[in-house]
């Protein structure tokens, strides 16, 4: 079940985002801040750019609520039905038919209301990639002229969190990057992106030029010390509810960085969080095998792992695997077209120990450097590459523990097993903080070891050059 094959985006955008802001539903984060005074209330955008998390839950991008307003509760969010759904005075307005379920793409959606409009069904539209959505499975128009609770003065509006009469919940889970609000206009999709003339792929296009309205905000996320800054010139600055300068992210909708799939049958013994980026075995008798969304057929690739909880000699194991063993829900390590690095130091393929290296424990960085052109991979424990190996730019391979004749895609892959058994992946946009900070030869990516040289991140900018 390969999500992405190759690049799933072009190189060279013409215009580049830098940032965006990870959101994990289980640490409770959300940005929120008061309007001072009123805005349109019958009239406004919400754009944003994102890439999920968690799959089958509800999150919201934005919400407010007052309880002494007509409008009461008003929110846009995707639902554990993973629709897309838009509600407001006790009425849900729209619910799409179509289901996002793709934890390896970036989305665009806008959500645009102007209640005077004179035809019904001109008063809410949603557009998702540049495209309006018209099959719905709610689709009710508000009355002509109706308020929404958003834009009142002096009631939160929420990124990131239902906010139901003061209490949160429903958190956003995954990212968000580009995420403006438009106050007083109901903007179509060319305000915020364009179809790219070559590959028709929609892209993010620059936005710092458009009116913004009273309480109009522009978060790029570009700040790692102030992750709330409105940079739309309006001052419309956010608090920061439990997110620190750790999940900002190099992960964009004009570079799509690799993180760990959900979607895999045996994935369901693990516990994914800190935006698909980190896994822990659940309690289930069943180990929870983790591929990367990416899965390049070329080229010379690099990751490394933080082991957060080593449980026996066996788990955690990290490695890769071809696509085809990962689609059939093989473990790691056990087809002739994998290998794995166990904790207790063995290598495995096939099923079949066919080395001992150095164990590794709790908080240990094992680097995985992958050479899909000679048919090598290398394991490196702290920095410490074993056997002796020595990734090369060339056409050589010296000290590989796994030599083979490239024919498929390949994941970098792990499996964890019960709930002392967890690692993190760090394709280049970590969730853990690095003491160091090292980029491949592109400048790409965040590792805490030099990336060996003509390796590179597993990202989409790279996979059209290299993959």
């Amino acid at each position: 079940m390969p999500l992405i094959l190759g690049t799933n985006s072009i190189k060279d955008t013409g215009y580049d985002v830098a940032n965006s802001l990870r959101f994990n539903d289980g640490s409770s984060d959300y940005l929120d801040r008061t309007p001072s005074s009123a805005g349109n209330r019958k009239t406004f955008t919400f754009a944003t750019w994102f890439k999920l998390g968690s799959i089958d839950t509800t999150k919201y991008f934005i919400s407010s609520y007052s309880a002494s307003s007509d409008s009461g509760y008003t929110h846009f969010s995707v639902q554990n039905n993973n629709k897309l759904h838009f509600a407001g005075n006790t009425t849900d307005f729209r619910t799409s038919t179509q289901l996002l379920r793709d934890p390896s793409a970036w989305y665009h959606v806008v959500l645009a209301v102007d209640t005077t409009q004179a035809t019904a069904s001109d008063r809410i539209k949603i557009y998702l990639n540049g495209s309006q959505i018209t099959d719905f499975t709610n689709n009710n128009n508000p009355n002509q002229n109706d308020d929404f609770a958003f834009n009142q003065n002096a009631i939160d509006m929420v990124v990131g969190s239902a906010n139901a009469g003061g209490s949160k919940g429903a958190y956003w889970d995954g990212y968000l990057a580009e995420t403006v609000w438009i106050d007083g206009q109901a903007l179509d999709p060319t305000s915020f992106g364009e179809f790219d003339e070559d590959t028709g792929i929609w892209k993010p296009i620059d936005v710092s030029g458009l009116t913004f309205g009273n309480n109009g905000f522009y978060l790029d996320f570009e700040n790692s010390g102030s992750l709330g800054a409105d940079v739309s010139g309006n001052g419309n600055n956010f608090t920061v509810n439990n997110l620190t300068s750790i999940d900002q992210s190099t992960d964009t909708c004009t570079n799509n960085f690799s993180t760990l799939s959900p979607l895999y049958p045996n994935t369901q013994y693990g516990t994914f969080s800190d935006g698909n980026n980190t896994v822990v075995g659940n309690s289930s008798s069943n180990a929870s095998t983790n591929n990367s969304t990416l899965a390049p057929s070329q080229g010379k690739w690099y990751m490394e792992y933080k082991i957060i909880q080593v449980r026996n000699t066996s788990y955690p194991s990290v490695g890769m695997i071809g696509s085809e063993d990962a689609s059939n829900n093989i473990q790691v390590g056990t087809s002739s077209n994998s290998v794995s690095y166990r904790a207790g130091g063995t290598i495995l393929i096939g099923g079949s120990i066919t080395a001992t290296e150095n164990s590794y424990t709790d908080n240990d960085i094992i680097s995985v450097a992958m050479d899909l052109d000679n048919g090598a991979v290398y394991f490196a424990k702290n920095n410490d590459y074993q056997n002796n190996g020595v990734p090369t730019s060339g056409s050589s391979r010296t000290g590989s523990l796994y030599n083979f004749t490239p024919s498929d895609f390949y994941h970098f892959s792990s499996s964890v097993y019960q709930s002392d058994s967890s690692i993190s992946a760090n394709f280049g946009s970590p969730s853990y903080t690095i003491s160091s900070g090292n980029t491949d030869g592109n400048g790409y990516g965040n590792f805490e070891y030099a990336v060996p040289s003509g390796y590179y991140a597993l990202n989409t900018k790279n996979l059209s050059e290299f993959g």
